[in-house]
Order: C-alpha cells, then sequence, then structure tokens
C-alpha cells in the first residue's frame, strides 16, 4: 500500500542580516512608520546585500537537514518554490543538490506558484516520494524580492523582503495529510514583467489582492477541514501567508477562530513571498510551539493568481 501521509522532520531558516525599517524607508520615499504600519502590521524587513538567493537557500537546507539528523541516501526530491531564481539555468534545486550531496538520482526543480508556491512545493515533493521508494524530502520557499522592487512606488516597496525557509518531508502512513491548489489567470491584479523588460518591477493593485485574500483563503480553511474531517476548533494552528495582519485577522474572523491560532511575524520580515510559510514554520519549531500530533493549517496565496493548502499533524 501506498503511503500517503506526510510529516515535518525538521526545519531551518536563513535572514540576511541588513534589516530595513519603516523610517528607513521613509527617507527614500513618502511614507511613515504609522502609515505602514497601521495599514499592513509590517515594520520590518529583511534586504540582501551580497546574499545570493541559492545561498539563502543553501543555508536554510543545511540547518534543515542538520535537524533532521537523517541519511541523504533517503533523500528522494529537492523542490525549491521561487519566483526570482539566481538563473533560468540550472535550476537552484539543482545547484542545492550538487552543493549539499544529495543523491544525484531524484528528481530536482524549481517551481512558481508566487506566494502559494511552499504549499506547491510540499504537494509536488509528496506526490514524487509516493512514486520513488523513498522517505525523504527536501523542500524550500526562497526569495530576493527586494531585488523586484521599485523603491519610489510606496504602494509596494514598503511590503516585501527577502529570506528563506525550508524543511524536511518524511512520507509515512500516520501523519493525515490533505491539500488543495488553485489558480486563476490574471496578469493585471499582481505581476512582475520579465527581467528583460524596461518595466521589471512588481506591481500590485492592492485592494483585489486584498478581496481575492480574504474571500479564497477562508473558502480553502473551510474545503481543507471537509476533507480532513476536522472542524475549525479542532486545528491548533493556522499558519498563514505573511502578506497583510489585516487580511490575517479578516480570516480569523470569517472562520470563526481566535486570533492567537494564527501565528504572526511579518511585523519582523514583511512579505516573503514562498518563504513566508516555512519562515513562520521554523519561528514557531524553535520556540517549541509545535507539538507531535498538533492538527496544523498552511494556507498561503499570490500571483497567478495562485492559492494552496495543506491540512497536516505535526
Amino acid at each position: 500500500m501506498l503511503k500517503e501521509g506526510l510529516r515535518i522532520v525538521s526545519t531551518g531558516h536563513y535572514a540576511p542580516p541588513k534589516v530595513v525599517t519603516n523610517d528607513d524607508l521613509s527617507k527614500i520615499v513618502d511614507t511613515n512608520d504609522e502609515w505602514i504600519s497601521s495599514r499592513t502590521g509590517i515594520r520590518r524587513r529583511h534586504f540582501v546585500e551580497e546574499q545570493t538567493n541559492l545561498s539563502m537557500a543553501l543555508a536554510a537546507v543545511s540547518e534543515a537537514l542538520e535537524r533532521a539528523d537523517i541519511d541523504k541516501s533517503e533523500i528522494g526530491a529537492c523542490i525549491v518554490a521561487t519566483v526570482k531564481p539566481d538563473n533560468l539555468t540550472p535550476s537552484m534545486a539543482c545547484m542545492i543538490q550538487a552543493k549539499l550531496g544529495l543523491p544525484e538520482g531524484i528528481p530536482c526543480m524549481d517551481i512558481n506558484a508566487a506566494c502559494s508556491g511552499f504549499t506547491y512545493a510540499m504537494v509536488t515533493a509528496r506526490g514524487l516520494l509516493m512514486q520513488s521508494g523513498k522517505k525523504y524530502g527536501v523542500i524550500v520557499g526562497s526569495e530576493t524580492l527586494s531585488r523586484m522592487l521599485d523603491m519610489t512606488d510606496r504602494s509596494t516597496c514598503v511590503l516585501f523582503g527577502d529570506g528563506a525557509g525550508a524543511a524536511v518531508i518524511e512520507l509515512n502512513d500516520t501523519n493525515k495529510f490533505c491539500y488543495v491548489l488553485g489558480s486563476r489567470g490574471n496578469d493585471e491584479v499582481l505581476v512582475c514583467p520579465n527581467g528583460n523588460t524596461m518595466e521589471r518591477f512588481v506591481h500590485m493593485v492592492g485592494s483585489e489582492v486584498f478581496k481575492f485574500a480574504v474571500s479564497t483563503v477562508s473558502k480553502a480553511v473551510n474545503e481543507l477541514l471537509e476533507k480532513a474531517s476536522v472542524s475549525a476548533d479542532d486545528i491548533d494552528y493556522f499558519i498563514c501567508h505573511q502578506a497583510n495582519l489585516r487580511i490575517i485577522e479578516s480570516v480569523a474572523k470569517k472562520v470563526k477562530q481566535p486570533l492567537d491560532k494564527f501565528y504572526v511575524n511579518l511585523d519582523e520580515y514583511g512579505n516573503t513571498s514562498s518563504a513566508s510559510i516555512p519562515l513562520v514554520m521554523n519561528e514557531m519549531n524553535e520556540k517549541g510551539m509545535l507539538k507531535a500530533g498538533m492538527k496544523i493549517i498552511c494556507v498561503g496565496f499570490g500571483g497567478g493568481l495562485t492559492w494552496g493548502g495543506a491540512y497536516l499533524e505535526w
């Protein structure tokens, strides 16, 4: 019988040491700390300097692998979620395989589902492992969004930050796992044109993204609850993509759950796209908040437009 469950074995993260505060941004664009924090909940974010996207991903994966303490020969897939790889080819996943000595005969690839990317990577890795005969997979969300920002556009440059989060997952037959993934093609609401064009920065219609996020995330949560045959009250924590505190508050209200079940760290990191869910997961893990048997829902939304969610048991 195929194993269909999934367990998070370990997590890791990397955040660039350069911190950019709201006050720092107020010196280069017409904004201020009160305007940003009251509308988004963001107070700081981390920006790369000499770091590359790959170097951040490598640091996060290395930490997760060290904590997992597993035989690398049992790793059956490496999936990286990112919107801005350092190169079109080779993929970041292939370079992680080479630099960290993962097995050669495994699928390694990058995927782009924007801020939903980590959930897409989790589901993709699980599907590959179910056919591989190996039990472990490596999944990563890593972004250098600061290199995609127009620093004269206060509607976008205040929102995003850089970072990487990773997890080692295990395919098993004991930890229940359910997922929902979706897309609604739209190249107007949230888009970043190809870097070879003059218009190479992130463009976003914030009000439309907000409406899309609140309706889609709450719907995804309800679908996951139905698939897992549990109630919202049974869930110990909801790990949401960290885009805007108001979105998270609205989702909590829609699913009728207390806000303290929705961990928030966007005040420190801002919106890190595919890295945001694993950054939250790692921070909670390091604080000892995630205990064996806990029921968790992870859910993201982003450009594409895309959405993705997963129910898992810790």
